[in-house]
């Protein structure tokens, strides 16, 4: 979407004359030096097409269309054997960075409130020989400690630098690893934990004390803790039977010469390497089962979309490792010698919440070259630099919007703008480092506008990707080259993917002009099953005649010409309205999001109602100076109460609405402003941001009932 261009019409001819002028001068010596030309042919290409000839599918990216791709390297069959080979190929360079925390503080913020602030020093690296040393020598403790192969042994835990040397010990033994939240409730972890029956678990000091201590005596089979924090401390109020070991302790003991020198029980493809928890949106969550070879797979899928993906690369990692994009992201890394420094949410940027004003965020030191992120993330720069716009002079902002719909219009065709992103968006660009080069979007789906947004201010694609822990994480990524926006790319090399009729919501193969209906995914990569859930197993999974696993996702999709997929709703985000038509819910919020007093919305329906409602919770600069507008005063939570700005807003949402071309009973007629943040510490959306509607529901209930008139 084009930014609005507010200036006098006969300067703006002019610009654009002086714009053609120089395009014309630059195009031919720009298009042969860039391969630009090259480029718009890999754009343009047809990706993936059906192996069958139907339109309902399977199809497989063009370069796997004999055969899905199931390995990186011919042997390297289990995660273990991928680590010793990445050890062995780059001994000496760099593969895991932690910060130093040089010192901490509490600073008083205007409305009374204290953040903690840090100041952070430089990253002290782990090369990949030193990290493979560590984490043999805590999988050895681990078995001195009484640890049996193919027992599970849970991991809550932060990311960092630890999560993942504690991982590739629990692979090399042969351990299956149970990962769970830590920003689940302590009755959704103690499940987790009774229902794999661990007897080990390895955490953190500030998580043992905030969320596991409440629960250690309702995990009765628990007899080890180990603390990853390298400071010893003691734990006087742990529950009687359960010991506490620092993992340098851990290291320590299984570094001695006899415990070294036991053979280790080396993994076999099939045998379980993850049991990953979900957050899920619904209901208690459920455990995953992924093998050595799904997970082998499922890297090798993605690790052929990221072009000249090496060594000289370095990833951030600050996303919960215990979801399946992040773990599956560093993989791919180590797969291929990447760097990895450790980061977190509230230390990203300069900007962010715990960084120090005046010093700096982690993008900054480390200046990574990929990077993956979940779209509410992408949201949030793109709301916060579009509000910096708003502030800007009238000259900067005129500037701005003239560069960015230039360079939408140039990249619309596959054409780079060099002069736009050296002079216009070099700083919007630094606030991530300066040097992306692909950024990888999961978890959830990213609006046009968001993803056209990063495609432009931060000079560089975004690959947005397709994938449930199910199929562990891989399903589609799109090319760097493609260029659209709103699809999720062609299959992965190691996925092939069918669409199976929705009669119920009107969802056919045959549709015109593109096939269209449920995703099925399937491939080395689609995982073992629901860990104790035979029931649910039987629902989402199957096993064709040629022996093949497919899940069946619930999301709806279509297939374009050139092979790309793109999700165009979802079953259980389909509601029938009382005159019957269909609304998809998750389709009006992404629209919505875009609107600059939206932080984030739910769209609720229900089947008796003839329209939509929705909660929202706004974005606090807009509302308060829309308040301060319509001389409304009080506390944030009294002007989310209050009844004018509840119509204030609505009004807004339904003309960014209209002019979204939402149809008419799409459009939520009534709203509830909520003073909270929804957050995964609330509950209210999981740890990947997506919405729990069941939660949701049961929490606005009273809204419900008084928005559809019951009270």
């Amino acid at each position: 979407m084009k930014l609005k261009e507010d200036m006098n019409p006969l300067l703006l001819q002019v610009f654009r004359s002086v714009v053609w002028v120089y395009s014309v001068i630059t195009f031919i010596p720009w298009y042969f030096f860039s391969g630009a030309g090259t480029n718009l042919e890999r754009a343009r290409r047809i990706k993936a097409r059906s192996i069958s000839g139907n339109p309902a599918g399977p199809y497989r990216a063009i370069n796997s269309q004999e055969r899905l791709v199931a390995w990186l390297h011919p042997g390297v069959d289990t995660v273990d054997k991928m680590f010793d080979f990445a050890a062995k190929r780059f001994p000496q360079r760099d593969c895991l960075g932690t910060r130093e925390v040089l010192s901490e503080e509490d600073e008083l913020q205007p409305n009374g409130k204290v953040f903690k602030k840090v100041i952070l020093g430089k990253y002290n690296w782990l090369s990949y020989e030193d990290a493979y040393h560590a984490a043999k020598c805590f999988g050895s403790g681990l078995a001195a400690l009484s640890q049996k192969p193919q027992c599970n042994i849970a991991i809550v835990c932060e990311t960092r630098a630890e999560w993942i040397l504690a991982a590739q010990a629990c692979f090399m033994y042969n351990f299956p690893l149970v990962t769970l939240y830590a920003t689940l409730g302590p009755m959704a972890i103690a499940h987790g934990l009774n229902e794999t029956e661990v007897t080990h678990i390895i955490t953190s000091k500030d998580l043992l004390q905030s969320r596991l201590k409440a629960i250690l005596c309702d995990v009765p089979r628990l007899r080890y803790v180990i603390v990853v924090d390298s400071k010893p401390t003691s734990w006087p109020d742990v529950p009687r039977g359960i010991m506490v070991y620092s993992m340098d302790a851990v290291k320590e003991m299984g570094s001695k010469p006899d415990n070294i020198a036991v053979d280790r029980r080396h993994p076999e493809p099939s045998d379980i390497a993850v049991i990953m928890y979900t957050s899920g949106s619904t209901g208690i969550p459920k455990g995953v089962m992924i093998s050595h070879g799904n997970l082998i797979a499922g890297i090798t899928g993605m690790a052929e979309r990221i072009p000249n993906l090496n060594e000289t690369d370095t990833y951030i990692g600050y996303l919960p490792l215990a979801h399946v994009l992040e773990l599956s992201a560093e993989l791919v890394c180590i797969s291929h010698g990447c760097r990895i420094g450790y980061s977190s949410p509230q230390t990203l940027a300069d900007q962010s919440t715990k960084i120090k004003k005046g010093s700096k965020g982690d993008t900054s030191v480390l200046k990574p070259t990929l990077m993956a992120a979940v779209p509410e993330i992408m949201d949030r720069i793109y709301k916060n630099v579009m509000t910096k716009v708003e502030e800007m002079s009238k000259l900067q902002k005129t500037l701005f919007v003239l560069a960015y719909n230039y360079k939408m219009e140039q990249i619309s065709k596959g054409y780079g703008t060099p002069l736009c992103d050296s002079l216009v968006f070099q700083r919007v660009r630094a606030l991530l480092g300066g040097n992306t080069r692909v950024l990888l979007s999961g978890g959830a789906p990213l609006s046009a506008a968001t993803q056209r947004f990063m495609n432009i201010c931060l000079c560089c694609p975004v690959g947005q990707g397709y994938g449930l822990t199910e199929t562990c994480g891989a399903g589609t990524i799109s090319e760097v080259w493609d260029y659209s926006t709103g699809r999720v790319g062609a299959p992965l090399v190691c996925s092939e993917i069918t669409l199976k009729d929705w009669e119920e919501g009107g969802y056919y193969s045959t549709d015109k002009p593109n096939p269209r209906g449920e995703i099925l995914i399937g491939g080395p990569n689609v995982t073992m099953g629901y860990y104790k859930n035979e029931g649910k197993n039987h629902e989402g999974f199957f096993v064709d005649e040629k022996g093949q696993r497919w899940f069946c996702t619930g999301d709806i999709g279509e297939f374009h010409h050139d092979g790309c997929l793109k999700i165009i709703d979802r079953k259980k985000d389909l509601v029938k309205l009382q005159a019957g038509e269909y609304v998809s819910l998750g389709k009006v919020e992404a629209v919505l999001k875009n609107c600059p007093f939206i932080d984030n919305i739910c769209a609720y329906a229900n089947s008796d109602q003839s329209y939509v409602i929705g909660f929202v919770v706004p974005n606090h600069k807009q509302l308060m100076a829309l308040a301060e507008q319509r001389q409304v005063t009080g506390t944030w939570e009294e002007i989310c109460n209050n009844s004018q700005m509840e119509k204030e807003v609505l009004r807004i949402i339904t003309e960014a609405a209209i002019s979204a071309k939402l149809e008419r009973f799409e459009i939520p007629k009534k709203i509830r402003l909520s003073a909270e943040p929804w957050t995964p510490e609330t509950g209210l959306v999981t740890d990947a941001f997506k919405l729990k509607r069941k939660e949701l529901k049961t929490h606005y209930q009273e809204d419900i009932e008084r928005m559809y008139g019951g009270k």
